[in-house]
């Protein structure tokens, strides 16, 4: 099953049981680092994650993988809290963020440079960030990454 195949279904899987918990699953990532693949459920409540939901959803979310059996090669499970400077990844969290401060790095540069600081002000697939008292829009294509801005980033 092809990785983004993986983890949309995993996904699925891990949702029921982070809201049976009083969690939601922020994303999913499935990732070779080396001779090992890693299977990574970022979750997160509004009061913020500790180490003991992280252990409460890799308990509950443990059996439902084994008995899906989505996931043919070996891998390690790993729950944890998508922090502060928390990468944005799907729709649902450009929503939830607009009007909050965020960095983009972009592929190539633009206008000079890689990576901008803003305002979220708009997100259709593309991101609209207000910086320096101007509007940038910048294609989901160009993006490398965006993340809230966080002092650690």
């Amino acid at each position: 099953m092809a990785a983004s195949k993986t983890t949309d279904r995993v996904f699925e899987l891990a949702r029921p049981a982070a809201e049976a918990l009083g969690l939601t699953v922020w994303d999913v990532r499935f990732v070779k680092e080396g001779a090992s693949w890693y299977l990574r459920i970022f979750i997160d409540k509004p009061e913020g994650v500790g180490i003991e939901d992280c252990e409460a959803m890799s308990r509950a979310v443990d059996p439902l993988l084994d008995e899906a059996d989505c996931i043919k090669q070996s891998y390690y499970l790993e729950v944890c809290s998508p922090g502060l400077g928390r990468e944005l990844t799907r729709p649902e969290h450009f929503t939830r963020f607009l009007g909050e401060e965020i960095r983009v790095r972009l592929i190539r540069p633009k206008d000079g440079k890689k990576e901008w600081t803003g305002r979220l002000t708009g997100y259709d697939g593309g991101v609209e960030l207000e910086a320096e008292g101007e509007t940038y829009r910048f294609e989901k294509a160009d993006i490398s990454r965006v993340n809230l801005k966080d002092d650690d980033f």
